[in-house]
């Protein structure tokens, strides 16, 4: 489903006081029975096959965990708790969901991640489920610029209709292309997340909304983020795949059924509508106040310079502990930091597990550009397997050691020969 299994969330996190650890029992049964019936309700209607499937929700820190159906007579798979995801149960796909996410989530947004993950339970079978790369472009400011004009324009086409609507279209492809020109991997990349995340948060959208008019208002609502500085490496999928989903289903009713990996959303729907992007993007720019959203990420950028090199410092120039890739793992992405041709540095609390042990850190930990790789600051204690460090630990699995890396002071961590 995705490159190292992982889950980067966006957006379940917004509220800050954290529910009660304990999962609920009755509580949980509330929200099962409220995905059950909407997935019920689509009846497999919308991609040809019924996203319904047996849930679980957990809690990592009290192994408390509610189930929808009874539980297989099998060992809970290690990852639950850990992400919102598919896992592998007793040789069925359940959907895995975290207790804190779920409770502390508006209601309308629980409802879109519960329906948002049971697409992932089905992503392969469709053949939808692509490896993701960076979009580390999307952290600079002329990526930043181009995809909020993007934005902007998709809002104002989901806001209006007829000939408004086809020119607010035309402009949101015209700052699309032009972002991918600038950029010679954006393509690729960004339309490897739009298929793998885009299309997920599309189906949550369309199906936990009552009505084609409420999608549309939390499709508006995802694509106009309070928060600015947020970083769009990872998150921006989940405003982008809704809203060409949404006017898809306009003028393509039925596209789902005939998508491929390799389709870009935009150029579907550009192909749909026989219409070619704006001609000039400076005067599209201008009715979304492009001149002052330039100015405000050039002014960004200045200030984020400082914060770079102090993570160059603590991520790249070492001592550090890396990790390998692979497993699960799952994070909030916003605020997320790319240092130039390293990596993403992701500061909100970040679990993973894998062949390799279990990792848990809450101050930063760098993720690199290629994929192969986590690092993070190198650790103060070392015990018997656990390492330990400013705001993380990690304790490697049997097979797996720790050895001094390619630099003085550096750690890795290995497979045993």
């Amino acid at each position: 489903m995705r490159a190292w299994t992982s889950l980067l969330l966006y957006g379940v996190a917004a509220c800050t006081q954290p529910a009660a650890a304990q999962v609920d029992q009755q509580t949980a049964q509330e929200y099962f029975k409220e995905a059950q019936t909407l997935c019920q309700r689509d009846s497999g209607h919308l991609w040809g096959i019924s996203v319904c499937a047996p849930m679980v929700i957990a809690d990592r820190r009290t192994q408390t965990f509610a189930t929808s159906q009874p539980p297989p007579d099998a060992p809970r798979p290690k990852e639950v708790g850990l992400v919102n995801a598919p896992v592998n149960w007793g040789g069925s796909t359940w959907i895995a969901y975290t207790w804190d996410d779920l409770a502390n989530a508006p209601h309308w947004r629980r409802k879109e991640i519960m329906l948002h993950e049971m697409f992932h339970g089905i992503q392969q079978q469709l053949g939808l489920g692509v490896g993701l790369l960076e979009n580390e472009h999307l952290d600079a400011p002329e990526g930043r610029y181009w995809i909020q004009l993007e934005w902007r324009a998709l809002a104002r086409a989901l806001s209006t209709s007829g000939a408004q609507r086809i020119s607010a279209i035309r402009d949101a492809l015209a700052f699309r292309r032009q972002r991918r020109s600038i950029y010679s991997e954006a393509a690729a990349n960004e339309r490897a997340l739009e298929i793998n995340e885009g299309t997920a948060s599309y189906t949550g959208t369309v199906l936990a909304a009552p009505s084609h008019a409420d999608a549309i208002a939390n499709a508006l609502t995802t694509l106009t983020p309070a928060d600015k500085d947020a970083s769009f490496v990872r998150t921006f999928a989940y405003a982008s795949g809704p809203a060409y989903g949404l006017l898809l289903d306009e003028v393509r009713p039925g596209w789902q059924r005939s998508l491929h990996a390799t389709d870009d959303l935009g150029a579907l729907l550009m192909n749909a509508l026989a219409i070619q992007p704006s001609p000039d993007t400076k005067i599209a720019a201008a009715k979304y106040n492009g001149p002052e959203l330039l100015a405000a990420e050039q002014h960004r950028d200045q200030q984020r310079q400082d914060q770079i090199n102090a993570l160059h410092h603590q991520f790249v120039d070492g001592p550090v502990l890396v990790l390998p890739a692979g497993g699960h793992a799952s994070s909030d992405s916003r605020g997320a930091t790319v240092i130039p041709g390293i990596g993403t540095v992701y500061f909100h609390t970040y679990q993973a597990s894998g062949p390799w042990g279990t990792l848990t850190a809450e101050k930063g930990i760098l993720l690199a550009s290629d994929g192969l790789s986590r690092t993070l600051p190198a650790p103060v204690r070392h015990n018997d397997g656990t390492l330990s460090g400013d705001g993380w630990t990690f304790t490697t699995a049997p097979g797996w050691t720790i050895r001094p890396g390619p630099r003085q002071g550096d750690l890795e961590v290995v497979k045993q020969p």
